[in-house]
């Protein structure tokens, strides 16, 4: 007889997805500064000028419109509310069950796709 759990990753599994999660949210935040500092700044030569990083989205952004800089950086915070979104299911112990078919989401698609809710099979029967 089947029992009545849940279906759910460890907290194992969880705390690892955790760490994943912070680090991508990490890097999405000091992503968005970017975004943000070579929109407010254009071509002003800060201190910041010297990273290396900076001064590839600085010379890009002299191509990229203004508009489709702020875009990236709507995308960009959309995609760490996400994140953050992810954490809170990581608490709740929802964190990597399909909201459509209730099976767990492949581990190697949340490595991918940390923030994701639908698994491959439930993605695919909304096309």
């Amino acid at each position: 007889m089947e029992s009545n759990e849940t279906v759910r990753f460890s907290d194992k599994e969880l705390a690892e997805f955790k760490v994943l999660i912070l680090e991508k949210i990490e890097k999405a935040q000091h992503d968005l500064e970017l975004i943000k500092s070579a929109y407010m700044n254009d071509h002003n030569n800060g201190t910041e000028d010297t990273s290396p990083q900076f001064k590839a989205f600085d010379e890009g952004s002299a191509v990229m419109s203004k508009e489709s800089n702020s875009e990236l950086a709507i995308r960009q915070e959309k995609f760490i509310r996400d994140l953050k979104y992810a954490l809170v299911r990581i608490e709740n112990k929802t964190y990597g069950v399909c909201r459509v078919t209730g099976k767990l989401i492949n581990p190697k698609r949340l490595e991918l796709v940390p923030h994701a809710t639908l698994s491959i099979e439930a993605k695919n029967m909304q096309k």
